[in-house]
């Protein structure tokens, strides 16, 4: 499947200075990584692969933990770096290893962008090459050793291609005046950084349903929430992994106070029951002789950016110009198979326009949720939609 295109193991340090050493000197190289976030408490990048022109190379930073010769490869703007759909890639990378990169090209962005009815890799290179990915190891335990050759297959497979699958999406980009689209969008996408998300201990209110429970219930609940978080923490495994949601639910609506009542709920068989039936028992019985109060149930924060022009239009009027605007962009869509709403506009985007309301096309484009590219080419139209709902 991959041809004479020699494979590159790199499981040492020498090996990998060589190996940047060489990447140094490509104009273009495809990448992606390989995580185990289903599997640990705390995710981490379990495989690096890279394919230049002359090779692929599989990289294994759990063998190799400094990745730092690679850095000014990835930072290196002559360097076009293949992702597809890089967002996740790009933060995981600047996480573990501090990388920053520059001359992102993103297939995902590429695609979406010339109305691809498939945007997933592998449709991607069925589609271009005729070639079908197994993708058996998405959801793979990367994190485990040894690694098998079909492991090491499957994960040269989501690069080996990214090099001649960029040509072919590069000339269908230049040949719908779409190029300076996805500039801009890769430009964004290399900005991204990881939201790092600390342990909660309030977060028990956001459990689904949790707003239905009293407030003894609540007391038990985030008992049993925190009891699943430190043993989650300590197996380093995901936390829904430990205990779901819906059981330390069932669990705090239910209050069972003896091993015969809790029996009743979960069953005695699971190795959920035998791991860590007596701690939630346990965590249970606290909570129903916890007296702390529970706090208020937390807003969810706006997505608005504090640099957002303040909203002009509210209630009805802004709902009228969401309205409005989205039939012109329905209209739109319907008029041409190249325009779809990553092509023009999302309801997110349309919705923000809608309620800022702007007059012009600088403050238009001073909207943080607004590209450059839809100024360019859709910022009239959509001031003459606002115009007619609000003449201003």
């Amino acid at each position: 499947m991959f041809d004479d295109t020699p494979l590159v193991m790199v499981e040492d340090a020498d090996v990998l200075r060589e190996v940047a050493r060489k990447l140094a000197s490509k104009k273009v190289i495809g990448v992606d990584t390989e995580s185990d976030s289903f599997y640990s408490y705390r995710e981490k990048v379990c495989l690096l692969q890279i394919s230049d022109d002359e090779a692929d190379y599989v990289i294994d930073p759990l063998v190799v933990e400094d990745l730092s010769p690679l850095a000014p490869v990835m930072a290196d703007p002559s360097i076009v770096k293949i992702l597809h759909g890089a967002d996740y890639d790009v933060v995981c990378l600047k996480r573990d290893f501090g990388f920053e990169f520059r001359t992102i090209f993103d297939t995902l962005i590429a695609a979406q962008l010339l109305g691809a009815p498939r945007v997933g890799l592998a449709d991607l290179i069925n589609d271009h090459f005729g070639i079908k990915l197994d993708k058996l190891f998405q959801r793979h335990n990367w994190s485990l050793r040894p690694l098998r050759d079909e492991h090491v297959e499957y994960a040269r497979g989501d690069t080996h291609w990214l090099l001649a699958l960029r040509e072919i999406l590069m000339r269908r980009l230049r040949k719908d005046g779409r190029l300076r689209h996805l500039r801009e969008e890769c430009r964004l996408v290399e900005k991204r950084e990881w939201k790092a998300r600390p342990f909660d201990p309030d977060g028990f209110l956001d459990i689904r349903k949790s707003d239905g429970l009293d407030d003894t219930g609540k007391r038990v609940l985030r008992r049993l929430y925190l009891y699943r978080n430190a043993q989650a923490e300590k197996q380093n495994r995901p936390t829904f992994k430990v205990i779901p949601d819906a059981v330390l639910l069932k669990l705090a609506s239910a209050r069972p106070t003896s091993s015969r009542e809790f029996d009743k709920l979960i069953p005695s068989k699971t190795a959920m029951k035998r791991r860590y039936g007596k701690g939630m028992l346990d965590a249970v019985l606290a909570g129903l002789e916890d007296d702390q109060p529970i706090p208020k149930r937390r807003k969810k924060s706006s997505r608005r950016s504090s640099s957002q022009p303040k909203p002009r239009l509210r209630g009805r009027a802004a709902e009228r110009a969401m309205a409005e605007l989205k039939a012109w962009r329905n209209k739109l869509i319907e008029s041409s198979n190249r325009y779809t709403p990553f092509t023009t506009a999302s309801n997110s985007v349309l919705k923000a326009i809608a309620s800022v309301r702007p007059s012009t096309l600088e403050e238009l484009e001073r909207m943080p949720d607004v590209r450059r590219w839809q100024v360019r080419d859709f910022g009239e139209q959509i001031l003459a939609v606002l115009d007619k709902v609000d003449p201003g």
